[in-house]
């Protein structure tokens, strides 16, 4: 792996810290008018999620890693793992379920999801690692459970819980019965519209 100087520094560039994978979210050189200039910089961990801010002296160096994202269709889940197909190599690649963690909610078979691997993922599945699984940026499901939504009940901007055909909870407005189609941003959970 190579490495960098915060020079090098670039939005979304990977770094591997303490054997752990980020991608740095924003930076900004500081020269204050006196002492040393720095770099206050934020990531973000790959595996969790997690945004840490940090600082460090301008100059100080960082392992850069290669992140490559191959999109792969969601085929099914065996019970241990969810198992995604390569689009032009047809492999298929076992992924653990704490590894799909909470995305797990948004997932439909045969839909198309963005795995994120370090390094030289398109050489071998099984010499890489998997940093993180992606699912579609919006998804349309069904409303299979919610309460009826009641006449009279127009508060501007009223909410109900509906539980959705993937399995996931998520808030609708009140006029939304079941058996309806919405559309879902899966990176925040909320309603969109109805289709």
């Amino acid at each position: 792996m190579a490495s960098i100087t915060t020079a090098d520094f670039r939005n979304g560039m990977g770094l591997k810290i303490k054997d752990k994978y980020y991608t740095i979210v924003e930076f900004q050189h500081v020269k204050p008018g006196k002492g040393g200039a720095f770099v206050r910089y934020k990531t973000k961990d790959l595996k969790t999620g997690r945004v840490v801010e940090n600082t460090c002296n301008a100059g100080s160096k960082f392992e850069s890693v290669q992140l490559i994202t191959n999109e792969m269709q969601y085929l099914y889940n065996d019970g241990a793992d969810y198992i995604f197909m390569d689009n032009e190599s047809y492999e298929q690649v076992p992924v653990p379920e704490d590894m799909v963690g909470e995305n797990s909610k948004w997932l439909r078979e045969n839909d198309t999801c963005q795995l994120l691997f370090a390094d030289n993922a398109q050489l071998l599945y099984a010499d890489t690692e998997l940093l993180g699984v992606n699912p579609p940026m919006f998804i349309e499901a069904e409303v299979v459970e919610t309460v009826p939504g009641a006449k009279g009940n127009t508060v501007q901007g009223a909410t109900k819980p509906a539980t959705i055909d993937t399995g996931a909870v998520v808030q609708v407005p009140m006029y939304l019965n079941e058996g309806e189609r919405i559309k879902v941003d899966t990176r925040t959970g909320e309603f969109v519209q109805r289709l």
